[in-house]
């Protein structure tokens, strides 16, 4: 989802709706993608990330998250508002990134928490110890394994 918000985003979308409806639960890293992306579409010219059928597990995630503030949760005016199920019908799954080796996964996790982390306090303390535990798999990950041979 990041690499297709990304692709849309340096297109020039102004507004993107993610669709929730048929997720009914995430973890901690999709709400941090979501924030991302948010962010990257209302810095360049005010648009906008709403969210369709976030139902009410996932509303309230957001919300506890503090990122309601950074993008629309089901907003009662939205353009589609009536439509979701014809909009849904029409709509063709985007071509599938290339797949990401651990390393780029483990960073796209990391930037997910630190987005959180950069919204309030609160997420900040309750996402230290993960952020942490990236941080230390990454260095690891990129160090170059040591020889067992002698010169």
């Amino acid at each position: 989802m990041k690499a297709f918000g990304d692709e849309r985003i340096a297109a020039g979308e102004s507004r993107m709706v993610v669709d929730l409806g048929g997720c009914p639960s995430m973890d901690s890293t999709l709400p941090g993608t979501l924030a991302g992306m948010a962010a990257r579409l209302s810095a360049p010219g005010g648009g906008v990330l709403q969210i369709a059928d976030p139902g009410e597990r996932n509303r309230r995630s957001l919300e506890d998250l503090g990122l309601d503030f950074l993008m629309e949760i089901d907003p009662p005016a939205a353009i589609w508002r009536g439509k979701v199920d014809a909009i849904r019908s029409e709509l063709k799954p985007p071509q599938p990134a290339d797949s990401l080796d651990r390393i780029q996964r483990t960073l796209h996790v990391l930037e997910a928490h630190q987005t959180l982390t950069g919204v309030n306090d609160r997420n900040a303390r309750e996402f230290s110890a993960v952020i942490d535990t990236l941080e230390n798999e990454l260095s690891t990950q990129a160090k170059p394994p040591q020889s067992n041979q002698a010169g």
